[in-house]
């Protein structure tokens, strides 16, 4: 029986609920679960966005720009955590008395509206590992809904809602967002170094996974990552693990690298139960396929079926995403912000049949860079040629005295470059045929690699 908390009664009383910066990539698939299960919804947004133009054929009322009159009639405003408290919507709210949620607490008490959850955690490959499980469910026609952290290209979103009872969901331990969801199944990858400026401690980030396991009846995790099985003990509820080693109950055995990533046998105690070929690259995708795997081949799926779903997933958007071949050069976008992400999407990188790997990183938060910032030159070094960008800020200020030219002076080939035209100026200008360039960051480095596609375009 799942906990029943106090935004659970708000959204059952409710019959309006209104969304403030409803084209975020987080609040689009809340706006059509909502919508599909009855609810009024109405939001606002001050840019037009392809996920903005998919709730508007909802049927979905959305105002551009953010003004108080656009709440009225509403019994809810739900708000994503990028929105300023003096919103004028928010305050409209706070004027009138009407209740107001944050984003990652109506996506908790929207899980205790199905009966069958599946939470996906962990510091590396959320976003894959969900994406992965989504498009496995969808095609073996199990309906699920989904809340995904980045775009799934086979539905062209972030999520979608189906009519079974089970939602696949993302769940990010920034903050102890995840603790607000009520998960009947997790998916525990593994645990890093990772939002220390909250967490302080690595034992403080390990008690917080356990505190999310801890409230499934099943959980499948990472029986090769010591963090992963600290975060696990005491845990009552059925664990399941997955990994390399043949002391798994899931493990990948023959594993052999191809053309688009590698191929394996998945093995569940003993016994093979089929063979699959990847089409996203990396060592670390045979863990995020054989995961995925192992939660839908218990969920009835079928072996050949899942087999099917994963050997058709070539990756989430900004996920090691390949984006053309221009001037002879391949162009590849990934989310990689952290030191140990940057080294796998590197390394995959290594294994494929390119003359030379050419990073172009944009660090992202000071607090992050400066604390891993040996980490980052470390791992920036596998590449033949690094274009660093200046620290993306986001919400901090920085008073660690970092930049990145300490990073760069610990690199053999490295140069700093400000401004997305004048990067996508040194890419044209660095980049031979063969030679593969990744974009990595958390923030917005990934437009530079559009305007390297708009100006260049497909050859």
């Amino acid at each position: 029986m799942k906990e029943f908390r106090a935004e659970d009664e708000i959204i059952t009383q409710v019959k309006h609920i209104h969304m403030i910066g409803i084209g975020g990539s987080g609040m689009c698939p809340l706006a059509e679960i909502l919508h599909s299960r009855g609810y009024v919804v109405t939001g606002s947004d001050n840019n037009e966005s392809d996920p903005l133009e998919r709730i508007k054929k909802l049927g979905i009322k959305v105002f551009m720009g953010h003004k108080a009159e656009n709440i009225n009639g509403a019994g809810l405003i739900v708000y994503s955590a990028a929105i300023s408290k003096d919103n004028p919507e928010l305050q409209a709210a706070a004027d009138k008395g009407i209740p107001t949620m944050e984003r990652s607490h109506l996506l908790g008490a929207l899980t205790r509206k199905f009966s069958n959850v599946i939470g996906v955690c962990g510091t590396h490959g959320k976003t894959t590992v969900t994406s992965m499980i989504t498009q496995i469910l969808i095609l073996n026609k199990c309906d699920p809904s989904a809340v995904i952290g980045g775009k799934l290209p086979l539905i062209n979103s972030n999520g979608i809602t189906g009519k079974s009872e089970t939602l696949v969901c993302e769940s990010c331990e920034f903050v102890d967002t995840f603790l607000q969801m009520s998960p009947d199944t997790t998916v525990l990858l593994n645990i890093d170094n990772d939002h220390l400026d909250y967490f302080k401690t690595m034992d403080n980030l390990v008690l917080s996974f356990h505190k999310f396991i801890k409230m499934s009846s099943k959980a499948y995790i990472n029986g090769d990552d010591k963090l992963v099985l600290k975060a696990a003990e005491g845990i009552e509820s059925k664990i399941i693990t997955f990994g390399f080693s043949d002391k798994n109950d899931f493990y990948a055995e023959n594993i052999i690298p191809g053309k688009f990533g590698f191929s394996f046998d998945v093995m569940n105690r003993d016994r093979k139960i089929i063979n699959i070929e990847l089409h996203v690259p990396g060592k670390h995708n045979v863990l995020n396929g054989l995961a995925a795997f192992a939660v839908c081949f218990d969920e009835g799926v079928d072996p050949n079926g899942i087999k099917d779903a994963i050997e058709k997933f070539t990756g989430a958007g900004r996920r090691f995403e390949f984006l053309g071949e221009y001037n002879g050069f391949t162009l590849a976008d990934d989310y990689a912000h952290h030191p140990t992400e940057i080294k796998a999407t590197l390394n995959a990188a290594k294994q494929l049949s390119y003359n030379r790997v050419i990073a172009v990183f944009q660090p992202f938060t000071f607090s992050r860079t400066a604390l891993l910032k040996d980490e980052f030159a470390d791992a920036l070094s596998i590449a033949d040629k690094v274009i660093l960008t200046p620290i993306m800020g986001s919400r901090e200020v920085n008073t660690y005295g970092i930049s990145s030219e300490y990073i760069a002076e610990r690199l053999k080939d490295a140069v700093i470059v400000d401004g997305f035209e004048n990067i996508a100026d040194k890419i044209i200008e660095t980049a031979e045929p063969n030679d593969i360039v990744i974009t990595m960051g958390g923030g917005d480095i990934y437009k530079a690699a559009h305007i390297v596609q708009a100006r260049l375009g497909n050859d």
